[in-house]
């Protein structure tokens, strides 16, 4: 019999992951994790590098899309999104010529949403 988990709703992801680099960026890129994410999203998601350098910055991870070899640049915010890291994230699509921007967030505020 398989052995099933449970799903608990968290209200404050930090207290699993301290950190978005070295906890949910990494966790994010292990393969069941990013096959999940591949299957709500629709697109079957390659993690190429992690900590991928633009510049003096980095995007939380840098992908592709298999099959099509699009490049896509995730940005992981575990907290409401906020100017800052959509700067970022417009930084990271430009600098790798990303054409999919994928922005995971806990809260996506109306105004961003639209972007």
């Amino acid at each position: 019999m398989a052995n099933l988990g449970k799903l608990d709703k968290i209200d404050d992801l930090r207290t699993v992951w301290k950190h978005e680099a070295s906890g949910f960026s990494k966790w994010l890129a292990e393969e069941e994790n990013i096959a999940k994410l591949s299957a709500e999203i629709g697109m079957d998601i390659n993690p190429d590098e992690l900590e991928s350098s633009v510049g003096p910055f980095s995007v939380d991870i840098y992908a592709s899309e298999v099959g099509t070899n699009r490049k896509i640049v995730i940005e992981n915010q575990l907290e409401e999104t906020d100017h800052k890291h959509l700067g970022q994230t417009i930084t990271y699509a430009a600098g790798k010529d990303a054409e999919v921007v994928i922005w995971i967030v806990m809260h996506a505020r109306d105004e961003h949403r639209q972007i």
